[in-house]
């Protein structure tokens, strides 16, 4: 939904399928960054790493999880678009919009 939002509004987006190349640390900083979100804000918490590594805990820190994102791609949040500066979760699909 995503993806056809931003092809009605006439952008061409590059895709990175970040389940076969995850982003590497440095990557995953300037994302958070530039989504203005803790490390925690883009975990999936429903998937099955996320409870089996104790990824809720309160002790983890963002390093650890970053690491797991890294080590488990699926982990992160899905879709983000990126305009420069600025980034968005695509779900809702409405929330890129904030971009255009």
């Amino acid at each position: 939904e995503t993806l056809a939002l931003l092809k009605k509004h006439h952008v061409e987006p590059e895709i990175i399928l970040y389940l076969e190349q995850p982003p590497s640390l440095t990557q995953l900083c300037q994302l958070l960054k530039k989504l203005k979100l803790k490390a925690h804000d883009l975990l999936r918490t429903q998937e099955t790493e996320y409870q089996t590594l104790g990824l809720g805990d309160a002790q983890c820190t963002d390093e650890q999880l970053l690491k797991a994102m890294i080590q488990y791609p699926k982990l992160m949040e899905r879709p983000i678009v990126v305009c420069g500066e600025q980034a968005v979760l695509g779900r809702p699909p409405e929330n890129i919009l904030k971009l255009l």
